[in-house]
């Protein structure tokens, strides 16, 4: 529990508690609004430095170092464990925790200070200290196998709810920045239940994101809408391996010619020297068939028809003329035999013309030969240069593909590994929420006791194993007011207290502030003060309660019920800059 409250602060209004209910009242002035009441009289400021004395963050916008408290030291006299200890703390060395009292069994010892003699430890090894003695934690020296293991600070807020973090949202939320699986692992362990288990899930979880990202990337990245399935991918990676290899082939086998760009050209002007012998063969073919048949046609005139003509034309031609007539015959045989001579001999060169050309010709396509045999087998540099870096970009093609490939056949052995773990959990959670019956009903009892005490209807604690991990709704009807959800958390809260207490964990004690009573009618606030206090002091734990004093209920107790006799004697007030807790004003 927690004895008192002080400070080296002159105007600092020190507070002793006394065990099971401590009502502190603060006076609002007429006009004041919300804000000026909180900050003037300093109900939320105790719960904010409860958390300062407790191993809470103290940035640059904490209230402790502000220019009005940097420079001041604030202290609590509580129950740490067994022993009673004071602590200390100042805005201006946020980081050293100063303590007084036996601290010989703590988990880390403070250091003895030789500057001041103080006992000191820093504010990191506090909290591991106070998450061992109040809630049994260890320290996992960093194992990344339970990084999402309960914390003391998380734990702690569940006893002592900030405003300031939202923290009367939802019973099962103490914070509006508190993450789904630190609810799931922080109620798992106050419950009595195997709190491995939500760690787990979310494990399961950041796999599934990791996931997620990696198929997101996959897909919006260099792989773009190409990314498939592995079957698909596979497909295709054998098609583009298959064409690397034989461009790998080809540029194994592959020769430089260095003349190559000369031999190509060599082998183009053979090609056309090859293509004119062929035409000029093909002209002198024709020109040897004309000859021929001019050879075929040439006879000399037929002389004997002439003189048959005068015959029968009755005139005799005399001697002298026959004579004439063989001599002209003569003359006309000789006229052939000489241009069948001519012809005979065009012939014979036009075929010996054909026939050198083809000597040329065979000697030219032999050449020929030989230059695209060696352009075949080999190319230019140049042209190795490019087959070479066609086989990069192929080779580079089908590695990119196996990553692909690897990288979705991971995603999908994975995705069904997470299936298999989380139906796996899903049963682990069902065989732990079995084995431990008995807490969950014990949990399920106090909160329909305690509901059905403030309102005639009880409410309900459901606890179920779902595949996303254990999941706690708070029930009270009529639960969409702001007063039924305060009175749904102040029922969780007391119902935590009570268990932990139980089982010998927890802080010792519980604190609300006004705003839990923030819309809650006024019977409905006597039976949560009288409630408060009862179950505090039959399970033996501090309920610190701060209110405005318009807000304290007049009537609604028991007759044996004295809510004065639990009211604190300091009160606040925000009608004076001194009348707050701590005497004086800041922003």
């Amino acid at each position: 529990m927690i004895h008192g409250l002080s400070s080296d602060l002159p105007t600092f209004k020190s507070l002793t508690f006394r065990p099971g209910l401590n009502i502190l009242l603060a006076d609002k002035s007429a006009g004041a609004t919300d804000r000026q009441s909180r900050n003037g009289a300093g109900k939320t400021s105790l719960v904010e430095l409860i958390h300062f004395l407790f191993g809470a963050n103290a940035g640059k916008d904490s209230i402790f170092r502000s220019s009005a408290l940097v420079d001041h030291t604030f202290e609590a006299r509580v129950d740490i464990g067994s022993t009673l200890v004071d602590v200390a703390r100042s805005g201006a060395k946020p980081s050293r925790i100063v303590i007084q009292g036996d601290a010989s069994n703590w988990p880390i010892a403070p250091s003895l200070e030789a500057k001041t003699g103080d006992q000191v430890i820093s504010n990191e090894n506090w909290r591991t200290v106070l998450g061992a003695l109040m809630f049994g934690l260890h320290d996992p020296d960093g194992d990344e196998n339970i990084r999402y293991r309960p914390t003391f600070r998380s734990l702690f807020s569940y006893f002592v709810r900030r405003q300031n973090s939202d923290g009367f949202m939802s019973p099962t939320q103490q914070s509006s920045k508190q993450q789904g699986w630190d609810q799931q692992v922080a109620i798992s362990f106050l419950l009595g239940l195997d709190a491995a288990v939500p760690q787990q899930f979310q494990e399961v979880r950041t796999r599934e994101r990791a996931m997620g990202e990696l198929r997101k990337a996959a897909k919006d990245g260099g792989l773009g809408r190409y990314f498939g399935t592995a079957a698909d991918l596979r497909t295709r990676m054998t098609v583009a391996e298959a064409r690397a290899r034989r461009l790998r082939d080809q540029v194994s086998t592959f020769t430089v010619v260095p003349e190559y760009t000369e031999m190509e050209q060599e082998a183009s002007r053979i090609t056309r020297e090859i293509s004119t012998l062929n035409d000029d063969n093909t002209a002198d073919r024709e020109l040897i068939l004309q000859l021929q048949a001019a050879i075929d046609s040439e006879a000399p005139p037929a002389s004997t028809s002439l003189d048959r003509l005068y015959r029968e034309a009755g005139v005799v031609l005399p001697g002298s003329v026959g004579k004439r007539f063989e001599e002209v015959e003569e003359f006309h045989q000789a006229i052939v035999q000489n241009r069948r001579s001519h012809l005979t001999s065009e012939v014979q060169a036009a075929e010996d013309r054909i026939s050198k050309r083809d000597r040329t010709r065979e000697s030219l396509d032999r050449r020929r030969r030989e230059l695209m045999g060696i352009l075949q087998s080999g190319g230019a540099l140049e042209h190795y240069a490019l087959l070479q870096q066609e086989a990069g970009r192929a080779e580079a093609d089908a590695e990119g593909l196996r990553q692909r490939l690897k990288t979705a056949e991971e995603i999908e052995s994975t995705k069904a590994e997470l299936d298999i773990e989380r139906a796996r959990l899903l049963k682990t959670l069902q065989d732990d929420h079995h084995e431990r019956e008995s807490l969950i009903e014990e949990a399920i009892l106090v909160f329909e006791d305690l509901s059905n005490a403030l309102y005639e209807k009880a409410g309900s604690l459901t606890i179920s194993a779902t595949t996303n991990g254990p999941q706690v709704d708070v029930r009270i009807d009529g639960q969409r007011s702001k007063g039924i959800t305060n009175m749904q958390i102040f029922c969780f809260d007391l119902m935590m207290a009570e268990l932990a207490t139980r089982r010998g964990i927890g802080p010792g004690f519980l604190v609300h502030d006004s705003h839990l009573f923030d819309g809650v009618d006024e019977r409905q606030v006597a039976k949560a003060l009288q409630l408060g206090a009862d179950h505090a002091a039959r399970v033996g734990f501090q309920y610190i309660v701060t209110m405005n004093s318009d807000a304290l209920p007049k009537d609604g107790f028991r007759e044996d019920f004295d809510v004065g006799a639990h009211v604190l004697d300091v009160k606040l007030t925000d009608a004076t800059d001194t009348g707050g807790l701590f005497g004086v004003r800041f922003n």
